[in-house]
């Protein structure tokens, strides 16, 4: 199977070069690499040109999390679409090849890696890897809704792999996604009968020490999310996940001896659930507020 990795990017000279290092080594080469780039103005140039990647540039304020992926998507030549972000960083040399493996199957659609910490990652940071990364291998459909709820759509564009014919036949992303452009397109593949696999055995270093300022911004554009696609939000109830997080979040912080992390995990935890409620109600917001409340400005700047 020809694989085309897909890399979006963006002022990214300070990750692309272990990316890229790290895709050299794999024992599985990709037939092409594609860099959509949304006019940085550091090295990323430079370094996408010396390692041999195909470059289409796109002005920064007409990135959108889907119909850039899918613009990227029309142009490559891989019989599997493989996505990756630009601070992403492959462990191991047989990542690429475990995470397309279970695409062999004809039931399975598409499939993601693992994301673990990176060093620098704080003590709140290596729960989210943690929990949302198990170190155990999943094949999900649309009957694991009752056991998994909003988990079962959960997918992740760090480090995916998806056959091209699933990805035309359910439309790609949407076009137009203020962000969990990956979520849509994962509940699209498996209404459609597919299953989705997650492999813990293809590990990406990923990680973010995200503020509680950028968590609310975060937190509200995941409620837009759901609040523009109501029929996730009503098969899956995310409002329960929180919960079980925090409560394991805790146990994990003991466990750890990380306990003066408590406080500020539970501050994080009410920002997240404030800007997700907040988001909830977009509809009722003014223009004006909506782009102080959200990471994604530009979403907000092209509905006018």
């Amino acid at each position: 199977m020809k694989v085309s990795v897909i890399i979006p990017t963006r002022n990214g000279g300070k990750y692309l070069g272990r990316l890229f290092k790290t895709l050299e080594e794999q024992t599985f080469r990709p037939a092409q690499i594609l860099v959509v780039d949304s006019s940085s103005n550091d090295d990323t140039l430079e370094i996408c040109k010396a390692s041999g990647a195909d470059i289409l540039q796109i002005g920064a304020k007409t990135f959108d999390h889907g119909g850039t992926r899918n613009l990227a998507a029309s142009m490559t030549r891989g019989e599997i679409l493989v996505f990756t972000t630009q601070d992403s960083q492959f462990k191991g040399n047989e990542c690429l090849k475990n995470l397309i493996m279970p695409l062999e199957s004809p039931a399975v659609a598409a499939s993601y890696g693992r994301q673990v910490p990176r060093e620098d990652a704080n003590p709140v940071e290596k729960f989210v890897r943690f929990f949302n990364y198990p170190p155990v291998e999943l094949i999900k459909g649309l009957d694991d809704l009752p056991s998994l709820g909003v988990k079962t759509f959960f997918f992740s564009n760090a480090c995916s792999a998806i056959k091209r014919n699933a990805f035309e036949e359910v439309g790609g992303f949407p076009q137009k996604a203020i962000m969990n452009e990956d979520m849509f397109l994962a509940a699209k593949l498996l209404m459609k009968g597919y299953r989705i696999a997650y492999q813990p055995n293809a590990v990406v270093y990923h990680s973010h020490n995200y503020s509680l300022t950028t968590q609310f911004k975060r937190y509200f554009d995941i409620g837009t999310f759901f609040n523009e696609n109501r029929w996730i939000r009503n098969l899956t109830r995310p409002e329960g996940e929180g919960m079980r997080y925090l409560k394991e979040e805790l146990i994990f912080l003991s466990a750890n001896g990380q306990k003066s992390w408590i406080p500020y995990a539970l501050a994080d935890t009410a920002v997240r659930f404030l800007g997700y409620r907040v988001g909830l109600l977009e509809e009722k917001l003014p223009s004006y507020l909506k782009k102080r409340a959200s990471r994604n400005r530009g979403f907000w700047e092209k509905q006018g």
